[in-house]
């Protein structure tokens, strides 16, 4: 034997883990979901049963607006106004019209609005449904007119009025145009519930800035889902503003209820319940109102 065999590697086969020969299998996109607070995996198909709440931890997901008014209105059908109506650019801000047409294609959208007419627990009502899909559910110049539009048609109609809300706020790129949707849709509300319209509030997760600041905040009923952030500026924004740290829960429909900015924290599974009772409770009946 020779000294270099005394150092002569052996080679050994080596064995492909059960891993490696295992045919990799195609997961369909949307199959799951995983809850944002709690981290729990769930079936799609389970989390629609669930009305998109987390069984583990009572999360509720965000709704896109068509999957609201499907929740909300009987048989999920809704006479639609101005459908036809979409944002320009008035202003020429840089990139905002590349931007809007991204938007109209990711979220099937012409805006951050729906609004229209059906009937909820057999009660005919206007509705406005705010979608954060579209441009995080900013308030431009069209959000304000359609909502606008909407509280006239109640009137005329003499309908209550129902608005979900979802917003990060102003939409900056129309600028003062868009500020300018606060007061109008405020006014709007203001001669609505003087002639005794009803109108019911719903803070859905996010509702910010000026939306919170205007219409959201007006109702003769102000209600919210559980979790919900509901405020003005945002918490980074008043802790650095004011130098103190903020409680934990700060801006959430249960802070907010608890300090009095509303009437009640609904399940999702409750909400239309509870609206089908406010809306018998202003029912005229035999010429007499049931509402306050």
């Amino acid at each position: 034997m020779q000294i270099k065999d005394l150092f002569y590697k052996k080679k050994y086969a080596t064995i492909p883990s059960a891993s490696q020969d295992r045919p990799k299998r195609d997961i369909p996109e949307g199959l799951m979901n995983k809850c944002s607070k709690c981290g729990t995996i769930q079936y799609s198909k389970e989390l629609d049963k669930n009305l998109k709440v987390c069984s583990s931890c009572g999360h509720h997901f965000r709704l896109s607006a068509w999957e609201r008014i499907g929740m909300t209105l009987d048989d999920g059908r809704l006479y639609e106004y101005d459908a036809d109506l979409e944002s320009e650019d008035p202003l020429t801000f840089p990139g905002y019209a590349n931007k809007l047409e991204q938007q109209k294609k990711n979220s099937g959208l012409r805006d951050a609005v729906i609004t229209g007419e059906g009937t909820i627990g057999g009660y005919p009502v206007v509705v406005a449904v705010m979608s954060f899909d579209f441009f995080s559910g900013s308030m431009g110049s069209v959000v304000g007119e359609k909502i606008t539009r909407a509280i006239e048609a109640a009137m005329a109609k003499s309908l209550p009025i129902l608005i979900f809300s979802t917003s990060g706020g102003a939409r900056m790129q129309e600028s003062i145009l868009s500020l300018m949707q606060m007061a109008k849709t405020s006014a709007a509300l203001a001669k609505f519930q003087g002639g005794g319209g009803l109108f019911i509030s719903v803070f859905t997760d996010p509702t910010m800035g000026g939306v919170s600041a205007s219409f959201a905040s007006l109702g003769d009923y102000n209600l919210a889902e559980p979790g919900a952030v509901v405020g003005f500026a945002g918490r980074i924004v008043i802790e650095q503003t004011i130098r103190q740290k903020l409680p934990d829960n700060f801006q959430t429909a249960e802070f907010n209820l608890q300090h009095g900015q509303l009437d009640k924290v609904v399940h999702r599974k409750d909400m239309k319940p509870t609206l089908t009772k406010l809306l018998d409770m202003h029912t005229v009946r035999e010429g007499l109102s049931h509402g306050g």
